[in-house]
């Protein structure tokens, strides 16, 4: 897996701590420029939107569709480092929603790489309530360069469409393709860079690696055997 370039840990102290619960309550304007982001990111799976410019650095670009959407009847979870809870509580203050396990949150959003593991734990909503399925925005390196490309299909598709993101755990598509088995039951999903482009990948696209770094090395190295025997 590449690493994910995540945000930097807030400075420690009260006052470090109000100075990003002002960073983080999101003007309406920019609360309106996520939400579109956001619908425009799973409307269109597998292309890239964008988060308003203008919201402050010191806010990691994964916690934004939470800040934005989180209201006082929305349960989120944050994920962040063990033993910390800065930016859960600077959510909890600055959206008033209350904190939820993972299991349970609407919305949820990570602010350190994201295991496997915790894509399976998600909320999934049932067949007769499918919008109590869970939203989360995890962070990545980048949305293209990564060694694996994944071939998306479905609604909002034209197609297919091949992407290549990189920092994404191991174990990402399968543990997906689990979480939205039940569809419209399942979880919908967002990669957001540190540079506040996002890409979404919601429960009714299907996800299906055509080609990862072993699978090119191997080709490469059948390619270059092929060569000397024509040689």
């Amino acid at each position: 897996m590449t690493a994910v370039e995540t945000e930097p840990a807030p400075a420690g102290g009260a006052s470090g701590t109000a100075e990003l619960v002002t960073a983080a309550k999101l003007r309406p304007a920019q609360a309106q420029g996520v939400f579109r982001a956001v619908l425009d990111a799973l409307a269109r799976p597998g292309t890239v939107a964008r988060f308003p410019s203008d919201v402050p650095g010191a806010v990691p670009s994964a916690l934004l569709p939470v800040l934005a959407l989180a209201d006082l009847g929305t349960g989120v979870r944050v994920l962040e480092e063990d033993g910390s809870h800065r930016w859960s509580d600077v959510v909890s203050v600055a959206t008033n929603a209350p904190a939820a396990p993972l299991e349970k949150a609407r919305l949820a959003a990570a602010v350190r790489p994201v295991a496997a593991e915790e894509i399976l734990r998600l909320a999934r909503g049932t067949a007769d309530a499918p919008e109590d399925g869970a939203v989360l925005c995890l962070p990545v390196t980048a949305l293209e360069g990564g060694p694996s490309t994944w071939r998306l299909s479905g609604p909002g598709v034209p197609g297919a469409r091949d992407i290549a993101p990189q920092g994404v755990p191991d174990g990402f598509v399968a543990a997906r393709a689990e979480a939205v088995d039940g569809f419209p039951a399942g979880a919908d999903l967002l990669l957001a860079t540190p540079d506040g482009r996002v890409m979404g990948l919601p429960r009714s696209t299907t996800v299906t690696i055509v080609a990862d770094a072993a699978t090119s090395a191997v080709a490469d190295a059948t390619s270059s055997a092929v060569a000397e025997e024509e040689d």
